[in-house]
């Protein structure tokens, strides 16, 4: 395989690094530095600045208001982005549901829902997960019954991420209960999240966030023209979306960065009287990382090369399951060797509503999000299909067991 970019690739590649040098603002660069987790003003401001360039949505088609690009110029610029670092497009809207609706949606739907997505006039999250539904998703239980014109949804999803921001949420609900298989009975419903009988409960995270929530559903009426595609068949919609999430859940770019600021900081930090990079031990395990970041590039470039070849699929690429687990093993092992650089100024519990205050932070500023993004990285192995689920879908469709 040939792993050049063309002349045209290149220039591309130029282009996409001089508009995030040019546009994006410095609070935000600054926020993604720091945390990692931008503010919805934030947020909205930035995809503003990108759907005015015409750069919303980029894996979408023109025809969908997308940029029409191929699977590498999406590629280089969402390692761009997260390289520089700037914020992704929201995923909820771009990357997961609008998919979804361009490609089982009627054209109802593709012309209510999609250019909203494009300017995050709406605000998406995404209503999979339950108590008892995570990694074995079938086993879901929140009903959707249909009386004359509209579904009443009764059930509970959790793990929602910024629901507490959401204006939609698209949902898997259960249709038919007596289908001889769990995963038979299950539809794709988009739902108002100003609907009565919608209750959102914010969920703090070890980090000390909350980003993720509980949200009932207490007879909620859905109209039935907001199924997407066939009633039933919504789980070959919900393996699309998951494909796609898992694809972009490697983040290549972000963990290109995380590794560049590990080496300029342990250059700063102290052990021994001298910088920590030149403690052997720490430069093996810091090479050792960058070695199988590489070869996860080199992964992801298969699955591009792949997916050029086959444009029009509706099935996932079952290797994206191998960029998911490697690419959130790298992100976890990020977080823990800047816990490592940041030492004991790691300890202190300093979030942002501390840091501001009359005592000052405890070591350098840089130290404060060390911890909690450590914590808040655990997760990374979880959602999206847990890493154990994603093995077997490699040992069935990629090994063949």
């Amino acid at each position: 395989m040939d792993l050049k970019l063309s002349d045209e690739q290149r220039a591309f590649r130029d282009e996409v690094r001089t508009f995030f040098k040019e546009n994006v603002p410095d609070d935000i660069r600054e926020t993604m530095v720091e945390s990692g987790h931008p503010s919805k003003e934030q947020f909205q401001r930035w995809t503003k600045i990108l759907a005015d360039k015409g750069w919303g949505a980029p894996h979408w088609p023109e025809e969908h208001g997308g940029t029409g690009w191929g699977p590498v110029e999406q590629y280089i610029f969402l390692e761009e982005l997260q390289a520089y670092p700037a914020p992704a497009p929201l995923p909820f809207g771009v990357n997961m549901v609008g998919p979804v609706i361009y490609t089982f949606g009627n054209e109802e739907q593709k012309q209510t829902y999609l250019p909203r997505i494009l300017d995050l006039t709406d605000w998406w999250c995404q209503g999979f997960s339950e108590p008892g539904a995570g990694s074995d998703l079938a086993s879901l239980k929140t009903r959707a019954v249909k009386e004359g014109d509209y579904y009443i949804v009764n059930g509970q999803k959790t793990w929602t991420t910024l629901a507490q921001h959401a204006d939609w949420i698209f949902c898997l609900v259960r249709t038919d209960p007596d289908a001889d298989k769990p995963q038979k009975g299950i539809s794709f419903l988009l739902i108002d999240m100003k609907s009565e009988g919608i209750t959102v409960r914010p969920i703090q995270t070890a980090d000390g966030g909350v980003e993720v929530n509980e949200v009932f559903f207490d007879d909620v009426k859905v109209p039935v023209e907001n199924l997407v595609g066939e009633e039933n068949k919504g789980w070959d919609y919900a393996k699309f979306l998951l494909g796609n999430e898992r694809t972009n859940i490697a983040r290549i770019g972000m963990s290109k960065h995380a590794a560049k600021r590990i080496r300029e900081l342990a250059g700063i930090e102290l052990a021994g009287g001298k910088p920590l990079i030149e403690d052997r031990r720490f430069a093996e395990k810091l090479a050792l990382l960058e070695i199988d970041l590489k070869s996860l590039e080199i992964t992801q470039m298969r699955v591009v090369a792949d997916d050029a070849k086959n444009p029009n699929a509706k099935t996932p690429n079952p290797a994206s399951s191998i960029l998911k687990i490697k690419g959130s093993e790298i992100q976890q092992r990020c977080t823990e060797l800047l816990m490592e650089v940041m030492g004991p100024y790691a300890a202190p519990r300093q979030h942002d509503d501390y840091l501001g205050h009359n005592e000052p932070p405890i070591g350098p500023d840089y130290a404060a999000h060390a911890a909690p993004n450590y914590f808040n990285y655990r997760k990374v192995s979880i959602y999206g299909g847990s890493n154990e689920i994603q093995k077997n879908i490699i040992a069935k469709a990629v090994l063949g067991f």
